[in-house]
């Protein structure tokens, strides 16, 4: 059976102020022709379908228009939600919309409860599990408030439904989580949970193939755990990013084949730095003069109109910076370094140490900074998940 993985549309979402909406119907139009050339089985949706809660109505115009071709294409489709989806906006009508083959997966007590799908080989089960905020899923699976305990609890559910079908069945995941080895960028939310973002892989062992959202980077944490990124890129983090989509073949005994397909660009990513009169004369930069750019300027004394003197050169600048020269000497420069790659929690740390004029927190003060950042988080959730 093969399948058409991808995830983290973010329909709606712009780029340093310039609409997406455009790129992301272009790559709906891409996604429809590729499930049509390569005769694919099914498409695998592993969350963040939109980008916010309450998406703008053209973004879910775009949705709606997709969902109609995948179904005239009689090619069924998977679709979990994901942290920035409200999932039970997401879900309205899932029922009605299962019978056009479009299957919405936005409930945590319906991870258990699969799409059967068949081929020659036997019956292929495909579990959907949606984004599961530990705080709001943990009565549901009797389990600790953290990710690997909530994920983990789900999974258990799902083996046990797995051990109950046909001898030979196959199976696959959806889910959207940080799963360890991943490597994230500046445009994924936060999901930080007891000071713990990331979950271990063997969480997925028992299934054939896991199809997972969150990072936007296409990665491979093992033959069976991928991810296969957002087909767009949506944070100058992801300049080197290759955007594509896993096509995987799930053979008769379990076998996976994997091949990335990539995904059409809109417009190249280039960060440039240095002094400006440097990045305006350098003749390696031409390549970036279609591109958007993020520059970050260098010079010890800020120059004049630097936005206005770039955009003559590169007109798709979208983000300016300073990072001006600095002696080792200079405490501001002292101070960026300090913070460099900290998290918050590190931070916050720190500040406690300045204040006491050098006694650290201790294990219970560490977690009571820890549970702060953490209901901080959890009510951003909650306020997403109530609009």
């Amino acid at each position: 059976m093969r399948f058409l993985h991808t995830s983290d549309w973010h329909l709606g979402r712009s780029f340093h102020r310039v609409s997406l909406l455009d790129a992301q119907a272009a790559f709906v139009d891409h996604l429809v022709a590729t499930v049509r050339e390569q005769r694919v089985d099914a498409v695998l949706v592993a969350g963040d379908v939109y980008d916010r809660a309450v998406p703008p109505l053209a973004a879910v115009e775009l949705f709606d228009r997709a969902l109609h071709r995948l179904a005239a294409l009689d090619v069924p489709t998977v679709m979990i939600s994901g942290n920035h989806d409200s999932a039970r906006r997401l879900g309205v009508g899932a029922g009605l919309i299962g019978r056009a083959g479009i299957h919405l997966r936005t409930d945590p007590a319906e991870c258990a409860t699969p799409v059967v799908l068949t081929d020659t080989y036997g019956d292929v089960a495909l579990y959907g599990l949606p984004y599961l905020e530990p705080a709001l899923v943990k009565d549901e699976f009797g389990a600790e408030a953290g990710h690997e305990a909530v994920l983990a609890a789900a999974m258990r559910r799902v083996r046990a439904d797995l051990a109950g079908r046909p001898a030979g069945s196959r199976s696959v995941v959806l889910a959207h989580a940080f799963v360890t080895g991943g490597e994230a960028s500046d445009s994924e939310r936060d999901i930080t949970v007891g000071g713990v973002a990331a979950v271990p892989a063997g969480v997925f062992d028992g299934v054939d193939y896991a199809a997972l959202g969150h990072l936007h980077g296409c990665q491979t944490i093992t033959e069976r755990v991928r991810y296969s990124g957002s087909p767009l890129a949506y944070s100058f983090s992801e300049t080197d990013h290759r955007k594509s989509m896993w096509l995987v073949d799930l053979g008769p005994a379990g076998t996976v084949t994997a091949e990335r397909l990539p995904c059409p660009v809109p417009r190249p990513l280039a960060r440039i730095r240095g002094h400006l009169a440097e990045l305006l004369e350098d003749p390696a930069l031409e390549r970036y003069e279609d591109a958007w750019v993020e520059a970050t300027l260098t010079d010890p004394v800020r120059p004049a109109e630097p936005m206005a003197r770039l955009t003559a050169r590169f007109p798709h600048t979208l983000s300016l910076a300073f990072d001006p020269e600095r002696t080792e000497s200079d405490p501001l420069a002292s101070y960026a370094q300090r913070l460099k790659g900290r998290s918050d929690q590190q931070i916050a740390e720190d500040f406690v140490v300045h204040v006491r004029g050098g006694g650290a927190p201790d294990d219970r003060e560490r977690a009571v900074l820890r549970d702060a950042f953490d209901d901080v988080r959890t009510d951003e959730t909650v306020r997403e998940v109530a609009r």
